[in-house]
């Protein structure tokens, strides 16, 4: 299984290389504020704490370059939050034994850790950088903003499936259900014995599409939150001295 598992640490950088060398296309010239503007989207932040690197509000963006989607891609998947969702998401593992192969204690710990790791990386680099490259699609969530609550619900819970491709389009979400398969069936390579096939590996994918769907809600009604969380705490300081 090691072997395996080296060969895909190898093979990811050197096909990121090859996807950018054949799909690198010159970049639209931006303007300032639209430079700033998107430097403010990949810094944000759910509560200053959870990424949201890739969600904008923004109905004229430009397309992502290869290169762009790219770094979307790294900072999304090793942001250090995520290092701590991972090893919360092992700990639930481990106290559950899911996974029973791998055993408990520190051994079995650090193997959940590894894999649930792997998946993150796994997923995020297929969904938010290869096939969108490959396919032309944009991996950012569009925010729709405004309307009634239940359109926006229904916006949302769509966008794992439909999404915005580099020529402003609408689409089927290739990238996302292509991405969670393949990330699904990678994870044959070091998921024990008994949690490897197709059935399995068709139903991981499933979940993580679903999972995907009810990521879109965080990222359509974050800001929604942010602002009602914080509404007192503005009134309070602006009416300070």
């Amino acid at each position: 299984m090691s072997a395996y598992f080296i060969r895909y640490l190898v093979i990811v950088p050197l096909l990121s290389a090859v996807v950018v060398a054949q799909a690198s296309q010159p970049a639209t010239p931006q303007s300032e504020n639209e430079k700033e503007t998107e430097k403010q989207e990949h810094s944000k932040r759910l509560l200053g704490i959870i990424p949201q690197f890739g969600t904008t509000n923004r109905r004229d963006a430009l397309p992502l370059t290869p290169g762009e989607k790219f770094h979307l891609f790294a900072r999304s998947a090793f942001d250090p939050v995520e290092f701590g969702v991972v090893g919360f998401q092992a700990g639930i593992g481990q106290a559950e034994d899911e996974f029973p192969e791998y055993g408990q204690g520190a051994a079995g710990y650090g193997k959940r850790y590894g894999a649930a790791f792997a998946d993150e990386v796994s997923s995020s680099f297929f969904s938010n950088f290869v096939y969108p490259v490959l396919l032309k699609e944009d991996p950012r969530y569009f925010r729709l903003g405004e309307g009634s609550i239940k359109r926006r619900i229904g916006y949302a819970l769509l966008h794992e499936v439909v999404c915005r491709t580099d020529k402003g389009k609408r689409s089927f979400s290739w990238e996302n259900v292509l991405g969670a398969v393949t990330a699904g069936g990678i994870a044959n390579v070091y998921y024990p014995p008994a949690d490897r096939g197709f059935g399995l590996t068709m139903s991981r994918s499933a979940i993580a599409i679903g999972y995907g769907s009810l990521g879109g809600l965080v990222s359509e009604f974050s800001p929604d939150i942010t602002r009602r969380l914080f509404r007192h705490r503005d009134k309070k300081n602006s009416t300070q001295p």
